[in-house]
């Protein structure tokens, strides 16, 4: 078998089928057009989706090109030997020209023929479809094997999880497909080991999917017009089977990027979290070097190049890496790609600048995350588990994403709650989950945002609401709030206008507590017994009255409260006032901001 790089192949695989009568077209956006149900473009058929359904391609019948995709379903899996999230896909197509039969003749000839890849065709297996309600078991495709000299013993039929590829999105055009893998020369992991098997023993390296049907938005699948051939061969995977690696981050793609973050490392020996920093980082990288200028934010594909970012940041942590890194490796992604995707070179100063930022801001929330998850875990130190409401309470306080929770608990050997998964779920309304599509998030407590700014100004409600109670008397009581990023609103039980000196009153009282630096604290206890400590619980059917979540400013407020909030006063800043109203029949409105520095201007009273 031959030996090439990433690059040859990409040129061998085009050259090849341009012979073959196909046109080369460019790779299209990671970001899809015209399909509001996925956030990426996964894989080659998303841009030719109109062409798969019979519209005629420009270039004819037969394309060919080099596309790149991000899959986030394999987020988890990287580390490992072949998972990805960002990769190259090799594709071929068909639009209503040749199908099975001259498709599966192509592939084995590019992969086996001495003038192209030259694999040894006995290091090959294939799977095929086996068939069920919708479709019928793939035959033609196993002869077809079978006349190029695959042996039955090495093709195997897989049901629709495993041999059946798209629709991309909800409907569209999808079918059966056959699958090509390598046998890497590994022992078998057990009796029932076979392609597909998560081993290392089989790598997948081509997959042939014949796009026959459309399936609709009522789920029925129906017959193409057009009967179409969409090939992918993953450029990495295919990669290090040529070069003989045991995994695509030994390939020369990889080797700079991993050669520059194990320099870094001071844990030379973690290679689990340099795999991850080195796909991530070229994921997040690809995405922002996009023109459409997507940068890190808390919905849609924004939140997943936060993701990418934040997790690559918690593993350079875990190699002892505390310069801020990630901009070097999107530098060094951008000049080992800039020739096949000039958008890189383009969009570098905003790569780079987003990157920076988004390190920055993370690392101040990692610091705080972790202290709050170590001191959870010493408090939970008898039950040794962590339950879902304390990874909710983290995510809210500190924006801790809920997979680095759950990364955290894995690699410390703790436990989580029998029903951990559902206490999460059960303390907030429509999360957004990073996998699935974007809904948006809404909290209790008044609070729609959990960003830092608006965890600042949820503490702020309660030193407010504790000094309103001391300058007014303690008939007040709160009667709801809402916060944004920009300032909060305080509703709460009065029947007058507040003066200008009790305002001023209750503004200076409450930024007295933010210099004092008072530690606020959390414990968890029953309804009742928070309110034989002293906690103000004035929403009695919000609560769970066996179990609720008691915030104590030190000397100064104690209320029930499902959180979030900052773990110490000094970090408010200055509570400024803004304006106070009348918001119903008894009942007054405050509205007001925190910020570093005293405002010049004065509240309009």
């Amino acid at each position: 078998m031959k030996s090439f790089t990433a690059e040859q192949l990409k040129q061998l695989y085009l050259q090849f089928f341009k012979e073959n009568n196909h046109a080369v077209i460019p790779s299209a956006s990671l970001i899809p057009e015209n399909d509001p149900t996925v956030l990426f473009t996964t894989a080659g058929m998303h841009p030719l989706v109109p062409y798969l359904l019979g519209q005629p391609h420009a270039l004819g019948k037969r394309l060919t090109d080099v596309q790149k995709c991000i899959r986030t379903v394999d987020i988890d899996s990287v580390g490992d030997a072949f998972h990805l999230t960002f990769f190259e896909m090799l594709g071929n197509w068909s639009l209503g020209d040749y199908f099975k039969e001259g498709a599966i003749k192509m592939s084995h000839e590019f992969l086996t023929s001495p003038k192209w890849l030259g694999i040894d065709p006995n290091k090959l297996s294939v799977t095929v479809f086996a068939g069920d309600s919708d479709a019928p078991k793939d035959e033609e495709s196993a002869r077809a094997w079978q006349s190029l000299g695959i042996p039955k013993e090495r093709i195997y039929f897989n049901p629709k999880d495993d041999n059946w590829w798209g629709p991309a999105g909800l409907t569209g055009p999808c079918g059966p497909c056959t699958e090509m893998f390598y046998d890497t020369g590994k022992e078998k992991c057990g009796p029932n080991c076979r392609p597909g098997c998560s081993c290392g023993k089989y790598c997948e390296i081509w997959n042939d999917v014949f796009m026959e049907y459309n399936k609709t938005k009522e789920g029925k699948y129906e017959l193409l017009k057009q009967k179409n051939v969409d090939t992918g061969m993953g450029t990495e995977r295919t990669s290090a089977v040529l070069q003989g690696k045991k995994n695509v981050y030994e390939t020369d793609i990889f080797i700079p990027v991993m050669n520059k973050i194990k320099e870094n490392s001071k844990n030379k020996e973690n290679e689990r979290s340099m795999k991850i920093i080195a796909d991530h980082l070229k994921a997040a990288t690809f995405i922002l070097g996009d023109d459409k200028g997507i940068a890190p934010s808390n919905v849609d594909q924004g939140y997943i190049i936060r993701r990418l970012i934040r997790r690559s940041v918690r593993h350079c942590r875990l190699l002892g890496i505390e310069n801020n890194f990630c901009k070097d490796i999107a530098e060094m992604i951008i000049d080992l790609y800039k020739e096949d995707y000039p958008e890189l070179e383009k969009n570098k100063q905003f790569v780079l600048n987003e990157m920076d930022k988004e390190e920055i801001r993370f690392k101040e929330t990692l610091d705080a995350g972790i202290k709050f998850f170590d001191r959870n875990i010493n408090l939970n130190i008898e039950k040794k588990e962590i339950s879902g409401h304390d990874a909710f309470l983290l995510f809210q306080s500190h924006g801790f994403p809920l997979e680095m929770t759950k990364e955290l608990i894995k690699e410390k050997g703790i436990q989580t709650s029998a029903d951990f998964d559902k206490e999460f779920d059960a303390e907030f309304q429509k999360h957004q989950e990073l996998s699935r599509l974007a809904s948006e998030k809404k909290f209790k407590s008044g609070l729609a945002d959990y960003q830092e700014e608006t965890i600042k100004l949820h503490t702020a409600t309660h030193l407010l609401h504790a000094a309103l109670r001391q300058i007014l008397g303690e008939y007040v009581r709160q009667k709801g709030s809402n916060i944004t990023v920009e300032r909060l609103r305080f509703d709460f039980s009065h029947d007058k206008k507040m003066t200008s000196e009790e305002l001023k009153k209750v503004e200076d009282l409450v930024n007295e507590q933010i210099k004092k630096a008072l530690p606020i604290t959390r414990e968890e206890m029953t309804l009742e017994e928070a309110r034989k400590k002293g906690a103000i619980a004035f929403f009695d059917e919000k609560y769970d009255k066996e179990k609720v979540s008691v915030y104590t400013i030190s000397g100064f407020s104690k209320e029930v409260c499902s959180g979030p909030h900052v773990e110490n006063t000094a970090v408010l800043g200055h509570f400024k006032i803004l304006k106070e109203e009348a918001s119903a029949a008894g009942i007054r409105r405050i509205k007001a901001i925190v910020a570093p520095e005293p405002e010049k201007k004065y509240m309009s009273h």
